[in-house]
């Protein structure tokens, strides 16, 4: 049988790049399952199917402008934790400072739900203390 020691999983004794990874994917997991729950809305699959969502026209353009900005968070789960300190720091704040301005951004298309502000406001909050961990951490290592 395991024993866990529980005096041991506090967040203090996780390295930084195990907060930052684990930040990220507890971002991703709120952006997927916002996504998801849009799709229930009245006459959102109907947006869909036609190409046009509120107004904003779909195409393989804006996907790929998506895919791209949504490859940000998914990279930096592996980056935060094999990235050497300096790279590290500087990837992790200039890439939550890029999704805080397109989460904010977001919400001025059409006219947002109570469910995908509610998930704007887990979204921007986890960002920003992604910034604020990666602003404050001091490489003890001396790693470069």
């Amino acid at each position: 049988m395991v024993k866990c020691d529980y005096k041991k999983l506090n967040i203090k004794n996780m390295k930084t790049q195990e907060k930052l990874s684990l930040l990220w994917i507890f971002v991703m997991f709120n952006y997927l399952y916002c996504d998801y729950l849009g799709l229930l809305e009245p006459g959102i699959i109907k947006q869909f199917s036609e190409g046009n969502i509120e107004g904003m026209e779909i195409t393989a353009g804006f996907l790929l402008g998506a895919s791209i900005l949504m490859e940000i968070p998914i990279a930096m789960i592996i980056l935060s934790r094999f990235l050497k300190y300096k790279l590290n720091r500087w990837l992790n704040i200039i890439a939550g400072l890029i999704m805080i301005l397109a989460q904010c951004g977001s919400l001025f298309v059409g006219k947002p739900s109570i469910n995908y502000t509610f998930f704007s406001v887990i979204e921007v909050t986890t960002l920003l203390s992604i910034i604020y961990i990666a602003w404050r951490w001091v490489n003890v290592s001396k790693e470069k």
